[in-house]
Order: structure tokens, then sequence, then C-alpha cells
């Protein structure tokens, strides 16, 4: 694995992310077994914390992120390079749970043309030209966590929604953002983002009969707003 020492830390996250879950979605849907007992073992991690996860270590491949981030040689220091392990693994073991039992890929690139950001995913989530507000509000409640684990969980209860009805998620763009939601001042970005994804999304103008296909207008959802009362059940 290689990445370029032109990146961010954040977009270093994203593109390890990417080459990680590639390989492991690759082998998973050609029934490697060297995949498939990876992912049986990478989903018990989802929604948990890296440190009680010993086993699972020698899985996720995070060695470029202690490559020198320029060509000065400057190296990540010791808090940015846990938030960024931290990020990948999180990003990776929620892929791995909503890759269970699935026959296609559920990491998909965002694109403009397919959104697969957060945002978006949700919004799929819920009827033709209507706002489902139980399923809003997890959205919200996530961009509300006090902190990653507890976002790691209410991204997992997200995730098992979006497994349901086979909904593809851009895992690197949620590794980078998650990295970036750990940083001075991310939060509101990434509240930002994953409101501006959901707002946007518009369904195909000729609609596939698919469960995961079934999105409405555009609503007005600001997840900068401190809306969320609900108890915390994470």
């Amino acid at each position: 694995m290689t990445a370029s020492t032109a990146l961010s830390l954040p977009e270093r996250v994203r593109e390890i992310t990417a080459e990680n879950i590639n390989d492991l979605q690759r082998g998973y849907l050609a029934d490697q077994p060297r995949a498939v007992a990876a992912l049986a073992r990478l989903r018990r991690g989802a929604g948990r914390e890296i440190q009680q996860l010993p086993d699972l270590w020698g899985l996720i491949d995070t060695g470029p992120l202690h490559d020198p981030m320029h060509d000065g040689g400057w190296l990540p220091r010791e808090e940015d390079l846990m938030r960024a392990e931290d990020a990948v693994h999180v990003a990776v073991t929620l892929w791995a749970l909503h890759q269970q039992s699935r026959t296609t890929g559920m990491h998909r690139l965002d694109r403009k043309d397919a959104p697969a950001g957060l945002g978006a995913a949700v919004r799929r989530l819920m009827p033709r030209g209507d706002i489902d507000e139980t399923i809003l509000k997890r959205l919200v409640r996530a961009g509300h966590a006090p902190d990653l684990p507890a976002l790691a969980q209410r991204l997992r209860e997200i995730v098992l929604l979006l497994r349901r009805e086979d909904i593809a998620l851009d895992y690197a763009l949620l590794s980078r953002q998650l990295c970036h939601w750990q940083q001075p001042g991310g939060r509101d970005d990434v509240r930002r983002a994953w409101g501006r994804s959901f707002n946007a999304y518009r369904p195909p103008k000729t609609p596939v009969p698919d469960a995961g296909d079934r999105p409405g207008s555009a609503f007005d959802t600001d997840l900068s707003s401190d809306s969320d009362t609900t108890k915390d059940a994470s």
C-alpha cells in the first residue's frame, strides 16, 4: 500500500480506508476464505473502540499513516495518529458489518450522479416524497454525538438500517469525515456536510424498483443546530 506524501491526514485516512476495503470487498464478493474470515472478525469491532479489540490488529493496514506527511520529513503528532487510526478502524469495521451477507459491494464511491455520502444514504431510507422523522432523528443524534465512541455506536444503528435495504455508503469518505470530526472545528464542518448530502439528494429520473431507492424531495435539515433532546442510549 502506498500513500502520497502530499495528502493531508484526513485525505490519507480516506485513501488508506479505500485501499483496505476495496481489497477485502473484492475478496468477500469472490467468496475468498481469507476475506470472509477477516470480515467475520472485523464486524465484531463495529461500534467498539480499537483498544478493546487486540485480536483485530493486523487486519487493517494503517502503516502509511506513520510515513512522513511532507517531503521535508514532518511526521504526524501522536494524538493525530490516534485520531487517524480510530477513524480508519470505525469506518472499516462498520463496513464489515454492512457487508455481512450482502451479494453486492456496500462500499461505493460518492459521485454527483450517484450520491453515497451519509446524508444521501439516510435520505434513501425514507419514503419517496416524505420525511421519516424517526430515521432523521438517528442522523441528527449522530451529528451531536459527544465523542467518537458514541458516534460509532450511533452510526452502527444507521448502518444496520442501510444493510437491511441494501443501500451502499462511501466508507472512504466517511473515514475522512471521522478524522476531521475529531479535529478542532471539525464537528461543525462534518455536520454541515452530512446535512448538505441529505438535502441535495434527488431520486433518479427513472427510478429503479429497488427497496433501497425510496428517496423524496429536499428537506431543510440543519444538523449544526443543537436540536437533539433524545436520551443517549448508546
